[in-house]
C-alpha cells in the first residue's frame, strides 16, 4: 500500500514538474515604448493567446514648395488580438520565452485621432482607422530591453472621406518591459 501511494505521488510531482516546464503567456506585461513615445499593456488570456493594448504618438512630416514644411503629432491607440505559435519549438531550443518572446499571427486595429498640430494650409488631417491581419516576433532581453514587430495587410477608414483603401501596417517598437 505504502509503495501505491510513493509511486502515485512520484507521478502527480512528475506531471506537475512538466506542466511548469511548459511555456505561456504572461498574464500582465507592461511596456514602455521609445521610437513612437507611448505604453503598452498585454494581457495572457490563456497559453498562446493575448490581448495587447498600446497608447502612441505617431507623427509625420509634409513639405510644399509655396506654404512651408509641417510636422504633424497623431495620438493613436492600437488594439491587437495575438495568437503565439512557436512558444514550444522555441522554448526546446533553449531559446527564452519569457516576456512573450515569440512569434504571433493576429488581428490588428488602431484608431489615430486628429493631429495635434495641424497645419490646414499644408493638408487637411482626419481621424482615421484601421483593421487587418498581421504577422510579427516580439523579444524581451536582458535588462527588460524589448523589441516587437508586425507586419500585414489593412484596411484604412477616414471619417469624412467616402474612399477606403488597403495599405500596408507597419509597427516597429523599441522599449522596456515594466516589472518582473
Amino acid at each position: 500500500m505504502k509503495k501505491t501511494i510513493l509511486i502515485i505521488l512520484a507521478l502527480v510531482g512528475t506531471l506537475k514538474l512538466n506542466a511548469q516546464d511548459k511555456p505561456s503567456m504572461e498574464k500582465h506585461l507592461f511596456k514602455i515604448n521609445l521610437l513612437l513615445p507611448g505604453a503598452a499593456y498585454e494581457h495572457g488570456l490563456d497559453n498562446k493567446n493575448t490581448l495587447f493594448s498600446q497608447f502612441s504618438m505617431g507623427f509625420g512630416y509634409q513639405h510644399n514648395d509655396f506654404l512651408g514644411n509641417g510636422w504633424s503629432f497623431l495620438p493613436t491607440i492600437s488594439e491587437q488580438y495575438r495568437h503565439y505559435y512557436n512558444l514550444e519549438k522555441r522554448s526546446s531550443k533553449g531559446k527564452v520565452t519569457t516576456g512573450n518572446s515569440g512569434g504571433y499571427i493576429g488581428l490588428f486595429s488602431a484608431y489615430s485621432f486628429k493631429s495635434l498640430t495641424t497645419n490646414d494650409n499644408l493638408g487637411y488631417y482626419q481621424p482615421l482607422f484601421a483593421i487587418g491581419p498581421v504577422w510579427g516576433f516580439q523579444r524581451t532581453y536582458k535588462h527588460n530591453f524589448n523589441i516587437n514587430m508586425n507586419l500585414g495587410l489593412g484596411h484604412y477608414f477616414q471619417k469624412d472621406v467616402k474612399s477606403d483603401a488597403l495599405s500596408p501596417i507597419i509597427n516597429f517598437t523599441l522599449g522596456w518591459k515594466i516589472g518582473k
